[in-house]
């Protein structure tokens, strides 16, 4: 079996589907070797890979259910592993009620986006991570715990790479539902882009600028403005800018059936935050992507850099995107303790081109302190994790401390995770 990409075939036949967390309690406890939770198969990465069982958590999912506070205002929601965002965001949708954000596909499972760090759009919107009030997680003898935001490994756990056991359910912070009006603008230059930058990316709830570092004009702006809380409006027109009269979607040459709804036509969170819909292929399919995060003062440095080195980037790129996302503060998560840009890269099928060239882009990147996504593809070195993630160190402990037999270790943890 292979990732959504293709470009990860797993290294296992052993291949389970339980329905309950008793029965991943049990899968765990009788397995003699290595277990890996697997979710809806879209990291790059081979973060999930393993030799020994894959536990996949697609029939994990289940009717989600609230919960109240003492007014009798729901606060949150249970929600099994393997539910995807789309699934939940049409249920709280129904019951008049919201996240605070998704990322750009809803058909991402929500444990396996949290765990490895993926996040929205939003210079006031944290990750993925940040909406997380408590998991349910099978540890390596097969017990089940619940770990809360009030509990001293919560920093640890919430993006916890599969590395502290398997998740089978996560509680989310929810909040009154909201409507969302997207549009998008092409021609907008790169010299009033870098001049406004901060101005436009807090111009909307969520805005992202695509580009392929080269030419003179960024390729698209999309603004996603909630109708209850965004001011006045940034004038992308007065800068130059073409608001489009048709729906576009962000890689140049494809139809735009498969894009949420554009043009400014209200509509509900769950249909506007996320850039494609539910129900079509997301994004382009035979892709890899790459995604680094700088803080948020790096950010006009770091596209004039990378802009240096577009003759290199462009002609493997499907399209690139430009994001910002509020600090949050799990260990692991590429945002963690600093407001950043998210530079993500969705590449050509061309691994051994980008192998090649991401070296050159994480050299560039170097002074401004990148962090690369977990899910995705990147080089970057050991060293080089262990300075991007300053409680990297003290996450490898905790892992030691709840799996001291590595019963969820594989390749890729054996090579990012400090052993001292």
């Amino acid at each position: 079996m292979k990732n959504w990409a293709g470009n990860v075939e797993y290294s296992t036949d052993d291949i389970r589907h339980p329905t309950s967390t008793a029965e991943v309690s049990a899968i765990v406890a009788a397995a003699s070797g290595p277990v890996k939770a697997l979710g809806s198969r879209h990291s790059f990465s081979t973060i999930a890979d393993t030799e020994g069982t894959l536990v996949a958590l697609d029939l994990l999912a289940g009717e989600p259910s609230l919960q109240s506070g003492d007014d009798g205002v729901p606060v949150s929601v249970r929600v099994g592993a393997g539910s995807t965002y789309a699934q939940v965001g049409r249920y709280l949708a129904g019951q008049g009620l919201a996240l605070p954000n998704l990322a750009s596909l809803p058909h991402i499972s929500v444990a396996g986006a949290i765990q490895t760090g993926t996040h929205g759009s939003g210079v006031r919107n944290g990750s993925l991570a940040s909406s997380v009030l408590a998991l349910e997680i099978v540890r390596a003898d097969g017990q089940v715990v619940t770990v809360s935001e009030h509990d001293a490994d919560f920093a640890a756990s919430v993006v916890g790479l599969g590395a502290v056991g398997i998740v089978t359910a996560v509680t989310l912070r929810v909040q009154p539902h909201f409507q969302i009006s997207q549009y998008v603008h092409e021609g907008l230059s790169w010299a009033a882009a870098l001049a406004h930058w901060p101005a436009i990316m807090s111009s909307g709830y969520s805005v992202s600028v695509f580009t392929t570092f080269q030419g003179e004009n960024t390729h698209q702006v999309w603004s996603k403005r909630r109708l209850d809380v965004d001011g006045p409006e940034f004038d992308l027109a007065a800068l130059g800018a073409t608001e489009a009269t048709v729906a576009l979607h962000p890689l140049p040459g494809v139809a735009a059936d498969s894009v949420t709804e554009q043009l400014r036509e209200p509509g509900p969170w769950n249909e506007r935050l996320a850039h494609f819909r539910s129900e079509f292929q997301p994004s382009h399919g035979e892709e890899i992507q790459s995604e680094y995060l700088i803080p948020a003062e790096h950010a006009v440095a770091a596209i004039t850099a990378l802009r240096a080195i577009g003759d290199r980037i462009a002609p493997l790129l499907h399209i690139s995107e430009l994001r910002s996302v509020a600090a949050d503060t799990a260990w692991l998560s590429p945002s963690y303790a600093r407001d950043s840009l998210a530079i993500h890269f969705t590449w050509k099928p061309l691994p051994a081109e980008i192998l090649a060239v991401l070296p050159l882009i994480e050299h560039t990147l170097e002074p401004f302190a990148p962090r690369p996504h977990w899910g995705k593809v990147s080089t970057m070195s050991p060293a080089g994790l262990r300075r991007a993630y300053p409680r990297l160190g003290d996450f490898a402990a905790h892992v030691r401390r709840v799996d001291p037999a590595g019963r969820f270790e594989n390749a890729y943890l054996k090579r990012v995770l400090p052993h001292d």
